[in-house]
């Protein structure tokens, strides 16, 4: 089993002020190779060619994870809640910590592309023959299986995955605030401190005391807000479908034999879809930005110039459209043709339903552990059921669609002039 360290570790830390590091399992795993790597994933993807200061790592925010998981469970434990399994302490610590260990590079955005899952592959790093598996197995022999579970929210103790995976769990609120921070926006803002306060362990349930609700209609406001003003930033899913355009054409090249001008193991086997736990470990975005860099030098035209963009911010310009206006990409598809440019890989329409959002959405089977009032009485409630804030933005999808074109196209002369006349003015 696990033992304390002699000496508390601590981390300075810009959201929460401290890191508390008290258990060695916890420490030896932060300095595992497979932990080490999420400094080399960023958090946001793509967010950074919008908001600059973006630049924070899945390391950071899984450290976060850990330490409001930490005082969730210290707070259970010293007000000595009858409900709290305190046998399973160092299970929910090591699951924060590691509950995003299978990220790739830039987020979801290379998931879309190679159709992977990064929860899956956080379980087969936690399973493989790995520094993780060795010192999670050193503490408890059915630690990786246990966490695994977790991850896949399966394990028996529901309380345990609400920890980590529910609709307010403490991956959502720390990269909310982490988000925030680091783009510099007040939307993510909450008052962590008082839902802190207010969360109980309930009948195998993490519950919140009703007098918590106000601090909780923030949290999920805050939520609904940082989705469609940084999340889905156009600009940002500029960036995004950018990407994915790169990854469509070189996986097409590689299909059809091409030979590329860079094209390491580790990415061949990305293409062939053929990765193991060791080849995925070598996936970082160093390595996809250096394979950029050297894509721009590339014998195929159209591979060289997206990463070119890509690389130097030349994002593909972005207009809305009203839906009696889709029939227009055509038009927009066959001016790119005559300029010889691939309509394929140099328009896009972004469909607002196209987009993961994480709304909060009350009683849906398939959506995560709901969010429960805990009244005076000792009933338990949906929180909708009680707030109007909640039920009015619960379901509720907005946003535009997007058209997604390279800015030169708009000095084309190609282009019809009922056609131009529109780009020109919402450009």
């Amino acid at each position: 089993m696990s033992g304390r360290l002699s000496e508390e570790k601590v981390f300075k830390d810009p959201v929460h002020n401290y890191i508390y590091v008290q258990d060695e399992t916890i420490w030896e795993l932060i300095n595992s190779a497979e932990f080490q790597r999420l400094r080399r994933i960023r958090q946001l993807g793509t967010s950074y060619l919008t908001f600059h200061g973006a630049e924070h790592s899945r390391f950071s925010h899984s450290l976060g994870v850990y330490e409001i998981t930490r005082r969730i469970i210290s707070q259970f434990e010293k007000s000595g809640f009858a409900d709290w399994p305190r046998e399973e302490r160092l299970l929910c610590l090591c699951a924060a910590l590691l509950h995003d260990l299978g990220h790739g590079p830039f987020s979801h955005s290379i998931e879309r592309a190679f159709d992977s899952d990064h929860e899956e592959w956080t379980c087969r790093i936690i399973l493989g023959d790995t520094q993780v598996n060795r010192i999670l197995r050193k503490a408890d022999p059915l630690m990786p299986e246990k966490i695994a579970a977790v991850i896949r929210k399966t394990y028996e103790q529901k309380i345990v995955v609400s920890l980590i995976s529910s609709q307010m769990d403490a991956d959502r609120m720390d990269y909310l605030l982490r988000d925030a921070y680091y783009t510099g926006v007040d939307y993510g803002t909450f008052d962590l401190e008082r839902i802190l306060r207010m969360v109980r362990p309930h009948k195998g349930h993490i519950v919140v005391k009703e007098s918590g609700m106000h601090a909780v209609e923030d949290y999920l406001m805050s939520r609904y807000q940082m989705y469609w003003q940084v999340y889905f930033h156009p600009v940002t899913r500029s960036g995004e479908i950018l990407l994915s355009k790169i990854f469509e054409r070189a996986r097409a090249l590689f299909g059809g034999g091409h030979t590329f001008v860079f094209l390491d193991d580790t990415l061949r086997r990305l293409f062939e879809n053929a990765m193991t736990v060791a080849d995925y470990l070598h996936l970082d975005e160093a390595l996809m930005q250096m394979a950029f860099m050297q894509w721009t030098k590339d014998t195929d035209p159209v591979l060289a110039d997206l990463c070119s963009r890509f690389l130097h911010r030349r994002l593909l310009k972005y207009v809305p459209l009203e839906e009696s206006e889709i029939l227009l990409t055509h038009q927009v598809r066959d001016c790119l043709a005559k300029v010889g440019l691939d309509p394929d890989y140099y328009m896009y329409v972004d469909f607002p339903a196209d987009l993961p959002y994480d709304v909060y959405k009350p009683g849906e089977v398939e959506e995560k552990l709901p969010i429960l009032l805990l009244d005076s009485r000792d009933h338990l409630f949906e929180i909708s059921s009680r707030s109007e804030i909640v039920r009015s933005i619960s379901g509720i999808r907005q946003g535009q669609h997007h058209i997604y074109f390279p800015e030169e196209l708009l000095a084309a002369e190609a282009m019809p002039e009922e056609l131009w006349q529109l780009l020109q003015k919402r450009s």
